[in-house]
C-alpha cells in the first residue's frame, strides 16, 4: 500500500488503479486534464505534467486529493526534462507504472506556408516527445508488474486528414508507427503500448480558438450528432490503463463519435 493513503470517498471513482503510480505529460487543460482527473479517480498517484507549471498545479487544486497527485513542470521536447520527469515520479511515489504522452500542438498552415521551424517545432513536440517520454519511461516500466504506455494519437493523420495539417498529421501518423514498433519491443517486459485517437473533441483550446459556426459545422460532421468532451477520451485511457486490458497492445482506440465513418458529406437514396 502506498504511504500516501487511499482516495477520500468524495473523489473515489472506483480503484481499479489502485496503488498504481502515473505520469500524465500535457495535463494542464482539456483532453490530458481529464486522463489526469480519471486515473485519479481510478486510485492512481498522478503527475500532473504540463509546460506551463499554473495549469498543471491548477488541474491537481481541481482533484483535493491532497499528496496523491502532483504537479509538475516538463517541456517534453527535451531530453533532460523527460528524464527528470519520470526520476520525480519514482522519487515521489516509489515506482512508474503508467506513461500518458498527451502533449501536442496543431497549428494551421498550408503546406506552401509551412516554415522549417513549425515544421520542426510540430514534429519536435508530438513525436520526438513521444519518443523521449517512452525512452525515459522504459527502465522503469520494465520493474512494473502493469507497464503501460499509452499516447494521445489523432484520427488526423492515421485516419483522415485535410488542408493545413500536414505537420500534424505526419506527427500523428508517425506516434501510430511508434506505437506498433514498441508493443514489439516492449512485450518481453510484459508492458502494453497503446494510443487513443481522438476526433473533434470540445475543449477550452477549440472554444477559444474556433468560430460557432465553426463548432456547428463540425458537430453536424458527426453521426453521434455532438463534439466529444475531454471525458469521452479520458474513458479510453483509462480502459488501457487497467488490468482489462492486459492482453491489448500495439492498437489504438478511436474516439469520434463514427466521425470517420461517412462516405461522403450526404447520403441519398
Amino acid at each position: 500500500m502506498n504511504k500516501f493513503g487511499r482516495l477520500t470517498e468524495k473523489a473515489r471513482y472506483h480503484e481499479k488503479l489502485e496503488g498504481r503510480v502515473a505520469v500524465v505529460i500535457g495535463s494542464g487543460r482539456g483532453i490530458g486534464a481529464a486522463i489526469a482527473a480519471r486515473l485519479v479517480r481510478d486510485g492512481a498517484f498522478v503527475v500532473v505534467a504540463d509546460r506551463d507549471i499554473d495549469l498543471a498545479n491548477n488541474t491537481v487544486a481541481s482533484f483535493d486529493v491532497g499528496e496523491r497527485a502532483i504537479a509538475a513542470q516538463a517541456d517534453i521536447r527535451d531530453i533532460a526534462a523527460a528524464d527528470r520527469l519520470v526520476a520525480l515520479a519514482v522519487e515521489k511515489f516509489g515506482q512508474l507504472d503508467i506513461l500518458v504522452q498527451n502533449a501536442g500542438i496543431f497549428p494551421w498552415s498550408l503546406i506552401e506556408e509551412i516554415s522549417v521551424d513549425e515544421w520542426d517545432s510540430v514534429l519536435e513536440t508530438n513525436l520526438r516527445g513521444a519518443f523521449l517520454s517512452a525512452r525515459a519511461a522504459l527502465p522503469h516500466l520494465r520493474d512494473s508488474a502493469f507497464g503501460r504506455l499509452i499516447f494521445t494519437s489523432s484520427i488526423t493523420g492515421p485516419r483522415v486528414s485535410s488542408p493545413g495539417h500536414a505537420h500534424y498529421a505526419a506527427s500523428k501518423a508517425g506516434i501510430n508507427g511508434l506505437v506498433k514498433s514498441a508493443a514489439i519491443e516492449f512485450s518481453p517486459y510484459g508492458i502494453t503500448v497503446n494510443a487513443v485517437e481522438p476526433g473533434n473533441i470540445l475543449t477550452e483550446g477549440m472554444k477559444a480558438e474556433r468560430t460557432a459556426q465553426f463548432i456547428e459545422n463540425m458537430t453536424a460532421a458527426v453521426p453521434l450528432g455532438r463534439l466529444g468532451a475531454p471525458d469521452d477520451v479520458a474513458n479510453a485511457v483509462s480502459f488501457l490503463a487497467s488490468d482489462e486490458a492486459s492482453y491489448i497492445t500495439g492498437t489504438s482506440i478511436i474516439v469520434d463519435g463514427g466521425q470517420i465513418l461517412p462516405e461522403m458529406k450526404t447520403a441519398k437514396g
